[in-house]
């Protein structure tokens, strides 16, 4: 998970920081992150209108989601297997990401066969219905205990200099 908050800081999206990765086997296979595609301008630079119309207070958190150019972090990871050929799904792969995955990104996560995704927050537009439906465990886990453990690795940074 710690993996994922650090996914995260990578997002070019103005609304939302969001990481996820995934691990079969104990071994990390792929990273994503939210934000717009390659070649498109970031989002913090204007390359979504939907997020820049958010930030202004004209569209409300959720609506209007067919108009977002980001990419989702669970999908970018998602997609990262597929561009490199890694069978993600067999034996077991789990999901981590720092939010539940909207609708879009569950259906591509039970499509490759995920089983478990372990989350630090919640999303309105999440379908537990169909999570529990696919046989896919959702484990929320204590965010503050993961940002205790990333301020002890920040810490022991800071003190091995």
């Amino acid at each position: 998970m710690l993996q994922a908050e650090l996914a995260k800081l990578r997002s070019n999206c103005m609304t939302r920081q969001v990481g996820a990765v995934i691990v079969r086997n104990h071994r990390q296979l792929a990273t994503g992150y939210n934000g717009t595609p390659p070649g498109v301008k970031n989002c913090y630079e204007g390359g979504c209108k939907r997020c820049q119309l958010r930030m202004e207070g004209k569209i409300e958190s959720g609506a209007s989601l067919d108009r977002c150019l980001c990419n989702h972090a669970e999908a970018n990871a998602i997609m990262h297997c597929a561009i490199l050929g890694i069978e993600a799904g067999s034996e077991g792969a789990i999901l981590y990401t720092t939010f539940v995955p909207c609708l879009e990104c569950t259906k591509m996560a039970i499509t490759i066969g995920i089983k478990k995704i372990f989350s630090l927050s919640s999303y309105p537009e999440t379908d537990f219905g169909l999570l529990n439906e696919a046989g896919v465990d959702v484990i929320q886990l204590d965010k503050a205990k993961i940002h205790r453990w990333a301020k002890e690795l920040a810490n022991s940074y800071d003190q091995s200099k």
